[in-house]
């Protein structure tokens, strides 16, 4: 019999890769990319930049993020398995180019090796369900993702909604931006590659804890669209409520109650997001509340007709089998 070629016989869908970035957009670890001229659901995140080619030396160069012309070895995992050896074209799916333009490409990715300990992976079957704990909860395991800048009122709004929830006998739990860099996430910084890195935990946390059957709130900036919706699409459009808290850039700095902004400019906080890092806000967020103008019985209030909403989707008369 004749031998396969290579890369016929080793498929994956973790691999050490080569990456060629042609965009102007970022490229970051941790973040989601779709692959062109495959099914709409198939994705690459890369997992791990290791380092970039220097152009005219070759050296190995360490490496945080990727732009336009870097070529560099990483890390990457697929959503589909695929060869070793293809080449891999990565597309903006938000784009208005149509997604088959060399315009619209990211990056090409050429496929080395599959990591081999991907392989030996597998999900345990449990007893003991989310459906389960929803029954013994009493209500549905669900994210509200409060996101808006610094001072907006995130963690207010959270705490507030998490009192009303605790006096109903509601279990719940925050995942609060300033608590978790504390513990959690203490090694990352505020870079936009740290940013991704600490989202993408956050909502690895939250999709474990709705298992749980919990109501989770997460107050964090998370100031880029693409890890939010990374967010909306683990956990569950139908689990999750994006809340945008829409307080003007002026309000957040009048109050800097951390003193951040004062230090932002006065040029000692080189990534504060509003000020010198960017915040894209939600384009259709599942519902808007406004830090400066509602009150805060208002805005809770808000949050629990959508939760009574869902409460009403679990109807537990009986111990599911």
């Amino acid at each position: 019999m004749k031998p396969q070629h290579p890369s016929l016989s080793h498929s994956g869908e973790q691999f050490e890769a080569l990456i060629r970035w042609c965009s102007p957009e970022i490229g970051l670890a941790g973040r989601d990319y779709v692959i062109d001229r495959a099914s709409p659901s198939a994705r690459l995140c890369i997992t791990r930049i290791k380092y970039k080619l220097d152009a005219t030396s070759g050296a190995m160069l360490p490496c945080r993020e990727l732009h336009a012309g870097d070529i560099a070895l990483c890390n990457v995992a697929l959503t589909t398995a695929m060869p070793t050896g293809m080449t891999l074209s990565l597309v903006d799916s938000e784009s208005d180019v149509p997604r088959h333009t060399s315009a619209n490409t990211l990056a090409s990715v050429e496929l080395k090796h599959v990591l081999r300990r991907a392989e030996n992976l597998h999900t345990q079957a449990l007893s003991v369900q989310r459906h389960h704990r929803e029954w013994l909860h009493g209500h549905p395991g669900c994210v509200l993702w409060f996101t808006g800048l610094s001072g907006s009122g995130k963690s207010t709004l959270a705490n507030a909604l998490e009192q009303t929830l605790h006096e109903q006998g509601w279990h719940t739990y925050i995942l609060d931006g300033d608590n978790i860099r504390q513990g959690l996430n203490k090694d990352l910084g505020f870079t936009d590659a740290d940013r991704v890195e600490n989202i993408r935990r956050i909502a690895e946390v939250a999709k474990l804890m709705v298992d749980a059957g919990l109501v989770v709130m997460t107050a964090f900036i998370s100031p880029f669209r693409k890890e939010r919706d990374m967010a909306r699409d683990l956990i569950g459009a139908d689990r999750f409520l994006e809340v945008y808290v829409n307080t003007p850039l002026e309000i957040c700095e009048a109050r800097d109650v951390k003193g951040l902004y004062k230090k932002a400019r006065q040029g000692l906080i080189p990534n504060m997001t509003g000020i010198n890092s960017p915040y894209e806000a939600p384009e259709q967020p599942g519902l808007v509340l406004s830090g400066a103008a509602e009150t805060l019985d208002d805005a809770v209030e808000s949050l629990m007709d959508w939760l009574s909403v869902k409460a009403g989707q679990l109807t537990p008369q009986e111990a599911p089998r």
